[in-house]
Protein backbone atom coordinates (compact mmCIF):
# COMPACT_ATOMS: atom_id res chain seq x y z
CA UNK A 1 0.00 0.00 0.00
CA UNK A 2 1.28 3.48 -0.99
CA UNK A 3 0.90 6.04 2.06
CA UNK A 4 1.08 9.79 1.56
CA UNK A 5 2.06 11.08 4.96
CA UNK A 6 -0.34 14.89 5.46
CA UNK A 7 1.52 16.28 8.58
CA UNK A 8 1.94 19.77 9.77
CA UNK A 9 5.57 20.70 9.27
CA UNK A 10 5.19 24.74 10.27
CA UNK A 11 8.16 25.38 12.72
CA UNK A 12 9.33 21.91 13.41
CA UNK A 13 12.76 20.64 12.65
CA UNK A 14 14.19 18.00 10.30
CA UNK A 15 14.08 15.90 13.07
CA UNK A 16 10.48 16.57 14.73
CA UNK A 17 9.01 15.94 11.60
CA UNK A 18 11.25 12.69 10.61
CA UNK A 19 10.33 11.07 13.78
CA UNK A 20 6.57 11.44 13.45
CA UNK A 21 7.04 9.80 9.78
CA UNK A 22 8.54 6.78 11.57
CA UNK A 23 6.04 6.85 14.22
CA UNK A 24 2.79 7.12 11.34
CA UNK A 25 5.00 3.93 9.59
CA UNK A 26 4.94 2.23 12.99
CA UNK A 27 1.29 2.95 13.19
CA UNK A 28 0.67 1.62 9.85
CA UNK A 29 2.15 -1.71 10.29
CA UNK A 30 0.79 -2.59 13.38
CA UNK A 31 -2.82 -1.94 11.55
CA UNK A 32 -2.12 -3.18 8.15
CA UNK A 33 -0.48 -6.37 7.15
CA UNK A 34 0.17 -5.58 3.68
CA UNK A 35 3.59 -3.98 3.00
CA UNK A 36 3.56 -0.55 3.51
CA UNK A 37 5.28 2.03 1.12
CA UNK A 38 5.61 5.59 2.32
CA UNK A 39 5.85 8.80 -0.36
CA UNK A 40 8.51 10.78 0.28
CA UNK A 41 7.11 14.18 0.51
CA UNK A 42 9.14 15.83 3.27
CA UNK A 43 10.79 18.45 0.41
CA UNK A 44 14.29 18.42 2.02
CA UNK A 45 15.80 20.17 -1.49
CA UNK A 46 13.47 22.53 -1.99
CA UNK A 47 14.14 25.70 -4.43
CA UNK A 48 15.55 27.96 -2.19
CA UNK A 49 12.55 30.51 -2.77
CA UNK A 50 9.88 28.12 -2.81
CA UNK A 51 6.56 29.60 -1.96
CA UNK A 52 3.89 27.80 0.44
CA UNK A 53 1.69 26.91 -2.80
CA UNK A 54 4.94 25.21 -4.63
CA UNK A 55 5.25 22.47 -1.37
CA UNK A 56 1.15 21.94 -2.04
CA UNK A 57 1.04 21.34 -5.07
CA UNK A 58 3.81 19.31 -5.32
CA UNK A 59 2.19 16.88 -2.33
CA UNK A 60 -0.88 16.80 -4.23
CA UNK A 61 0.90 15.51 -7.58
CA UNK A 62 1.80 13.09 -5.07
CA UNK A 63 -1.31 12.47 -3.85
CA UNK A 64 -2.70 10.94 -6.91
CA UNK A 65 -0.30 8.12 -6.18
CA UNK A 66 -1.60 7.07 -3.06
CA UNK A 67 -3.44 4.58 -2.27
CA UNK A 68 -4.10 5.93 1.38
CA UNK A 69 -3.16 9.27 3.08
CA UNK A 70 -2.35 8.97 6.85
CA UNK A 71 -3.48 12.33 8.66
CA UNK A 72 -0.95 13.12 11.85
CA UNK A 73 -2.70 14.81 15.07
CA UNK A 74 -3.43 18.51 14.47
CA UNK A 75 -3.75 18.23 10.57
CA UNK A 76 -7.18 20.24 10.72
CA UNK A 77 -5.39 23.54 12.16
CA UNK A 78 -3.35 23.73 8.90
CA UNK A 79 -4.39 24.92 5.35
CA UNK A 80 -2.05 22.38 3.50
CA UNK A 81 -3.28 19.63 5.46
CA UNK A 82 -7.33 20.42 4.99
CA UNK A 83 -6.44 20.78 1.34
CA UNK A 84 -4.69 17.85 1.09
CA UNK A 85 -7.59 16.06 3.22
CA UNK A 86 -10.44 17.80 0.39
CA UNK A 87 -8.22 16.06 -1.99
CA UNK A 88 -8.14 12.75 -0.57
CA UNK A 89 -11.81 12.40 0.40
CA UNK A 90 -13.19 13.97 -3.12
CA UNK A 91 -10.73 11.50 -5.12
CA UNK A 92 -11.81 8.71 -3.30
CA UNK A 93 -8.59 7.91 -1.12
CA UNK A 94 -8.63 5.49 1.88
CA UNK A 95 -8.10 8.22 4.77
CA UNK A 96 -6.59 7.01 7.89
CA UNK A 97 -5.99 9.58 11.03
CA UNK A 98 -3.35 9.32 13.59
Amino acid sequence: MRVFISQPMVDKTDEEIGMERAIALAKLKKEYTEPIHIIDSFFKEAPHDAKPLWYLGESIKLLGDADAVYFCKGWEQYRGCTIEHECAVRYGKLCIYA
